[in-house]
């Protein structure tokens, strides 16, 4: 078999499983667990998937610049985005997390709603400037371009004063074994540091999301006591999280 067919027979089974074990496919292909490790090193080169201890896992597709992000499935985020507005209560400290899902979020709160939200995301505080009754608090810090906000250790520092109700928790991948995750380092510290300080985490997963991994783990699934998915989003996905004693919420239609 070529090595073209036997990436694309992998791919596939990533696909349909949601994993592979590298021993397993080298069975099942009657080559040395060496070759397979190296078409999982190529693919994961080509961003097709996320290489795992033993395996791999479908990578996730939230990894392009912010302003392509923003033509991505809009309809599903604006739907999750009401979800997670509806969750916030007058008088509320909460953290609101960067990213594309997170500016759909600012649209959708009350233009009566009178709160206090956190946000080391310069465009979350800017799109909150006319909202006069919402208190705004920005965590400075190094500019991660990608996301549009703020990382490092004055962040870390800053974000360990605040008790918040609720963390409104954007990531690039939520999976049932590798858990929550994102494409930078930094980027995971600060949402492990802004998640600690919340009475509530709560993550924000569009369709791209569910059943992926990115490179570095913010924590376990259950580090989230409830995530929003899409309205329409497969049972079979969102079991084994329900399963870990996470709730999930569905988006409306």
């Amino acid at each position: 078999m070529l090595t073209s067919q036997r990436k694309k027979l992998i791919l596939e089974q990533l696909a349909t499983d949601g994993q592979v074990i590298a021993k397993r496919l080298s069975e099942g292909f009657r080559v040395s667990e060496d070759t397979i490790r190296r078409d999982l090193r190529e693919l994961a080169g080509e961003g097709l998937l996320q290489r795992v201890h033993g395996g791999a896992l479908p990578a996730s597709s939230a990894v392009v610049p912010y302003a392509q992000r923003t033509l991505v499935e809009t309809r599903g985020k604006r739907g999750i985005a009401q979800a997670a507005a509806e969750m916030i209560y007058p008088g509320q400290i909460v953290i609101i997390d960067g990213g594309t899902t997170s500016a759909e979020l600012i649209k959708c709160l009350p233009a009566t709603l009178a709160a206090i939200v956190v946000t080391h995301s310069p465009s979350v505080a800017l799109a909150l400037i006319d909202r006069p009754l919402i208190e705004v608090i920005i965590i400075g810090g190094r500019l991660y371009k990608h996301s549009i906000v703020a990382v490092g250790a004055a962040a870390v520092e800053a974000i360990s004063h605040i008790r918040a109700d609720t963390y409104f928790m954007g990531v690039t991948g939520v999976h049932p074994t590798a858990g929550l995750s994102t494409g930078d380092m930094e980027e995971a510290y600060i949402k492990r540091a802004l998640s600690a300080c919340a009475a509530e985490t709560v993550v924000l997963a569009s369709s791209d999301k569910i059943n992926a991994a990115s490179r570095f783990a913010i924590g376990e699934i259950t580090l989230a006591q409830t995530i929003i998915v899409e309205h329409d989003t497969d049972a079979a996905l969102t079991r084994p999280f329900e399963q870990a004693g996470v709730t999930i919420v569905r988006a409306g239609a």
